[in-house]
């Protein structure tokens, strides 16, 4: 079905201010102009992809200079048009994003499958530590690519597919944009594994035919149970499953949906976090919780800053059915991830007072993009190793995180398998330098220990040290820590 403009204004999740609207019509003319009598491969006209992308990052919630770059990704690369015109007309961060997406479009493969695939990644987290919004663009980009795959031969399409699935699902879930990560899952699993995608939906298609209507029973059940206690409600739906998702659960347990506790949720959105707590305590004293499966991301968010609280409980009729409560903001946190920022800005300025106050181009929070930074000056201590980046980015960033503290309680952010001595630099690589012993929970470890999410980690250090342990670089997880031990034993000759 074809896309217009007015669809995008409409998708936007702040609608915006009339000088947005304006901007963006701008923005759309010219590259409409510009893309005239351009095809893609399915006959379309060429600036269907592109509303296409706006709509999306119309529906993430980014405001209306990204919207504009969507629109115009393509057009200095395939059109007369250059940057240098669009900067002319839409200002240097529009024609900064636009450029940063064409550079990522420019990786072409060279060598192996693998070393394209490594640039391709280097890239990407390059363009992240810049301005994340170009990721944001081009996972728009892919999103809608992915939606079209079809019109494609089949060996692009498993070549996009398996791309998709490798690279670009999981950025978007260290973003946090949970929606598009599903998504982006969910149809490249279609082509990587069809046979295992069709058995999937079949299973689910026969389960769901009698779950749906328990669904309904079970949220007019928990609604009016809070309700009685007293809890304020905004929002309660249930959902299911994304299918990819679902498939590895299966595949964990034989393929019997039986024993997939989590294949519906039901999603319960409060005013505060007050409330969330409260409804938590409301549904366990209707409902008896499974041992093991209660979940507090909001005291402990995850990575990707996802907060929520989650249970599974034996629910109405006694079956089990998980349920997440949040608040409107958690929500749109983690359907949007990093996006939400730009969202909420974008709902600031259109505010009136406060548009003094978001004029130029807006930065993301620092603590959001702690991880950036340190990627940024990761990228710089490991230089143009490959495969040492690639090793890197799997531990550091894809793999599961635990969270460990000090003692004043401050929280450190750490991959799975994380060492005291990856502790230890998370902190200051001073501290790193000079530790020679740790508790965890008040007992001594060694500094190879595993830690453990939630254990409160005491480092002890000796000033005297003077160098860090070259057995260390055996054990240790975190790139950083990897780093600074190299480059203290480099600069006193013992590497």
């Amino acid at each position: 079905m074809a896309i217009s403009l007015e669809d995008v204004f409409r998708a936007s999740k702040f609608p915006p201010s009339n000088e947005g609207r304006r901007f963006v019509t701008n923005a759309y003319e010219l590259a409409s102009e510009a893309h005239r009598g351009q095809k893609r491969k399915s006959g379309e006209d060429y600036i269907e992809h592109s509303l296409g992308v706006a709509k999306i990052l119309a529906e993430i919630g980014m405001e209306s200079r990204t919207i504009a770059a969507g629109l115009l990704h393509d057009v200095p690369e395939d059109t007369a048009v250059s940057l240098d015109d669009i900067r002319k007309k839409f200002g240097n961060e529009v024609a900064t994003l636009v450029d940063g997406v064409t550079k990522l479009g420019k990786i072409r493969l060279r060598g192996s499958r693998e070393e394209y695939y490594l640039e391709n990644l280097r890239k990407m987290f390059l363009a992240m530590a810049e301005d994340i919004r170009v990721v944001i663009v081009k996972l728009a980009d892919r999103l809608h690519n992915m939606r079209t795959l079809d019109s494609l031969p089949p060996d692009k399409q498993l070549r996009i597919a398996r791309e998709t699935m490798e690279i670009f699902a999981p950025i978007a879930n260290r973003l946090g944009i949970g929606e598009v990560k599903g998504e982006l899952e969910d149809l490249a699993f279609k082509y990587l594994d069809p046979e295992a995608h069709e058995k999937t939906k079949d299973i689910v298609k026969e389960y769901m035919r009698e779950s749906d209507s328990y669904l309904d029973r079970a949220v007019t059940a928990i609604r009016d149970n809070l309700a009685k206690e007293g809890v304020r409600i905004l929002h309660i739906e249930g959902r299911a499953k994304r299918l990819y998702r679902l498939y590895q659960k299966l595949k964990r347990h034989d393929m019997d949906i039986k024993r997939v506790y989590d294949l519906v949720a039901i999603r319960i959105i409060v005013p505060n976090v007050a409330d969330c707590y409260e409804a938590f305590g409301a549904t366990h004293k209707r409902y008896r919780p499974m041992v093991g499966r209660i979940k507090d991301y909001i005291s402990l968010p995850k990575p990707n800053n996802y907060q929520s609280l989650h249970t599974t409980v034996f629910g109405p009729e006694g079956r089990i059915i998980e349920i997440q409560i949040r608040t409107r903001k958690m929500h749109d946190e983690a359907e949007l991830g990093i996006a939400a920022h730009w969202a909420y800005a974008e709902r600031e300025r259109s505010a009136g007072w406060r548009k003094l106050f978001f004029r130029q181009k807006e930065t993301t929070p620092p603590k959001e993009l702690a991880w950036v930074k340190q990627l940024q000056e990761w990228q710089r201590e490991v230089g143009h190793d490959n495969r040492e980046f690639l090793e890197g980015i799997k531990i550091d960033f894809f793999k599961n995180h635990i969270f460990a503290f000090t003692p004043k309680g401050d929280i450190i952010e750490l991959p799975e398998e994380a060492t005291p001595v990856d502790f230890a630099y998370a902190i200051h690589s001073e501290i790193g330098n000079t530790i020679v012993g740790a508790k965890a929970d008040a007992k001594i470890v060694p500094l190879d220990y595993h830690i453990k999410n939630g254990e409160v980690i005491e480092i002890r250090t000796d000033k005297d040290r003077k160098l860090p342990n070259r057995d260390w670089l055996r054990f240790v997880k975190t790139s950083i820590a990897k780093s600074h031990i190299q480059k203290q034993l480099r600069r006193e000759g013992w590497l």
